[in-house]
């Protein structure tokens, strides 16, 4: 991420490696709770690459499957179908986990 003037209330942030959105004007007003904040960390995570997913904790997943299904899409039909691919994945490598498979990368 790439930020200019930390002292100023919005930042454009630049996302780098994979990651669709490529400008973003995040701004930091006060109704962004901690739970957006922590979803959109998880997710940075998750888009880094396969491996960064595949490296989540059991509780991080079911966390961020709990954020995303919060989280409303409607709006944009691009993104609720992302989000939608998301989910199953998510719901695919807990059942992974849980069942014992998957683990050897």
């Amino acid at each position: 991420m790439v930020g200019f003037d930390r002292g100023s209330p919005c930042e454009p942030v630049l996302f780098i490696r994979k990651i669709k959105i490529l400008n973003l004007l995040v701004c930091m007003p006060d109704d962004i709770t901690a739970e957006d904040r922590e979803r959109v960390t998880l997710l940075a995570i998750v888009s880094r690459s396969k491996n960064e997913f595949k490296k989540l904790t059991l509780e991080q997943l079911k966390r961020l499957q709990l954020l995303l299904e919060k989280k409303d899409y409607r709006h944009d039909k691009k993104a609720q179908k992302s989000k939608q691919k998301l989910l199953n994945k998510i719901n695919t490598r807990i059942y992974e986990l849980e069942e014992g498979r998957g683990i050897f990368y």
